[in-house]
Formats: C-alpha cells, structure tokens, sequence
C-alpha cells in the first residue's frame, strides 16, 4: 500500500499525462508548437484530446499563444479547437451569464469553425454544451433545445464521451437549469444503457455529491456537515461492480483521477475502507477538491480518509 500517512499531493491539472505537463511547461512560454504536436499524436482518442484541450485552455485563457497558433494556422482543427475552449472560458470569465453579447458570438463561432476543420471531432459541440449552460437563460425552451441538438451531434461521434456526460448532467444541476428529479432521473437512465467498465457508472455519486452541497447551501442549519447520503447508498456500490471491478486497470481513461476521487470519497463516507484503500492507492497524489470539499477541508479529508483506508487494508 503506497498511500499512507501525509505524502505530498500532487495538484498540477495534467495529472499523471507528462507529455501534456511538458507542453503546458512550453506554452507558458508562448509556444504552441508543442500543443500542435501533442494534439496531432493524440490522433481520434477523443477523451484524451477533450482532456488536453481543457487543461491547456486554462493556461492558455490568460495568455496568447492559442490565439497565435490559430492566427499562425487558421485552418488547422486543432488550433480552432484550442481556441474554441480559450474564448468559452474568457467568456464565462466576467460571472456566470454575464458573458453573453460579443464573447459568446465569438466564442460559439469558433467552435463551429472547429467542427467544420474536423467533422468527426466531438470536443466542439462539448464546448458548446459549455457554452450553452453557462449562458443560457435559467430553463430556457430555446437554449434547451440547443442542448438537445448539441447533445445529439456528440453521440453521433462519440456515444459514450466521458465530458460530454459530465457537462450534460451539470447542466441538469438544480442550480443550473435542472431539478433534482430531473438530475437522478438522467443519469440512472444513463448507467442502464452504459456498457459495464466504463467510468459513466460514476455520475450518480456525481449527481449525488451535488445534491450534497446544494442541501448543505441551502438548509446549511438543519442539515449540517455530519449528516451525508452515502451510507448504505446503492450508488456507490453500483460505480464499484458497474466501473471500478471491470475497468481496464492498465488502460486508465483521462480524466481517471477525477472519477477514482468520487468514488474514493463514497466508499470512505460509506466506511467501505478496505475497497476505499485500492481506489487511494490507484490515486497516488492526485487528489481533487471535488467532492472532498463538500464535506470539509478537501487536503485534511483526502490525507485522513486515506490513512484510515490504509490502516483497514493493512493484515
């Protein structure tokens, strides 16, 4: 067991993907052609390249080398696709739904010249989900059969897209433009049509840790930090069979870490320690704050719950 006692946590957002921390390393410099090579070698591994995408967007949002790139090769899908993420998040930049008019146009522009560059990509109309949720009017009919279309040209290319599930159930967030009815009800209906081993059997702790945190919100003096939903919870169980136990463990998807943290935090809140402490030790040092801060101090609860874990597996 590697994950005991407080070794330190590793928060860089490329994770374990050293090609792409390189390329980060190069483009806070104000190089793009490591971004065009990376993303060219990533080829039609949709996740992975969602998953680059994002995390050179966020350093990119506050420098210019993406806008260079695209300016460089303006045909060039990927740099359309790199851009298309560093404007929706310039865009939301100034507070959610306050970023409409110019930005908005600007960004939806290019993704849609993004999708024209590459017609199989999926990462756009990701985008556009994005897009779509943070600008849209609280339940607007319009915007959600937006969403409805949008949601279709993902599944066409890419049916079981790991981001674009998760950008879809945000959106169903009751503190989006969902309900708490609507957000269970989706991703149940989700996890029967999914095929055994692949990390969607984890939205419903997703779904389940919102709900979480928007009681804590909104009922924050009757319903305190101790009380939780995951005891006895037969989501947990069902991401444990339905994800974790058929997963190809050698083969981890992008953004792994990600979902091993939800179900990490499910199977301590539910005192399964002993399963709890195999999905640490895949863990390693990238701890998220999400959903860890839900319930606390995300570090403090991370570096406990794992002590314990490690502890219950020791013979």
């Amino acid at each position: 067991m590697n994950s005991r006692g407080k070794a330190a946590l590793d928060r860089h957002p490329a994770r374990d993907d050293a090609r792409l921390r390189a390329v980060v390393e190069d483009a806070t410099m104000g190089r793009w052609e490591g971004a065009r090579e990376l993303l060219a070698a990533t080829g039609a591994d949709w996740d992975r390249r969602i998953f680059r995408l994002q995390v050179l967007a966020r350093v990119g949002a506050r420098l210019t080398f993406a806008d260079t790139w695209a300016q460089a090769e303006p045909r060039s899908g990927h740099a359309l696709a790199l851009l298309a993420n560093v404007r929706t998040l310039r865009s939301m930049a100034d507070g959610r739904g306050r970023g409409r008019g110019e930005a908005l146009e600007e960004a939806w522009a290019t993704c849609d010249a993004a999708a024209d560059a590459m017609p199989d990509d999926p990462a756009p109309y990701v985008v556009m989900l994005a897009l779509a949720r943070f600008h849209s009017p609280p339940r607007d009919r319009d915007w959600r059969a937006t969403v409805g279309q949008l949601w279709t040209q993902v599944k066409q290319r890419d049916p079981w897209n790991r981001e674009a599930h998760h950008e879809l159930l945000t959106y169903l967030f009751p503190s989006w433009h969902g309900t708490g009815g609507d957000m269970f009800h989706w991703v149940q209906e989700e996890c029967t049509k999914a095929p055994a081993g692949l990390p969607l059997h984890v939205l419903p702790l997703v779904a389940l840790a919102e709900s979480h945190r928007q009681r804590l919100e909104t009922e924050e003096n009757r319903y305190g930090l101790a009380v939780h939903p995951w005891t006895d919870n037969p989501s947990t169980w069902h991401a444990w069979e339905n994800w974790w136990a058929r997963r190809a463990p050698h083969r981890p998807h992008a953004a792994f870490h990600e979902d091993a943290n939800y179900l990490a935090h499910a199977l301590s809140f539910a005192s399964r320690r002993h399963e709890a402490a195999e999905v640490f030790d895949a863990i390693g040092p990238y701890a998220t704050d999400v959903p860890w801060s839900y319930c606390g101090d995300a570090v403090t609860l991370f570096h406990r719950h794992r002590g314990w874990a490690a502890e219950a597996a020791t013979p």
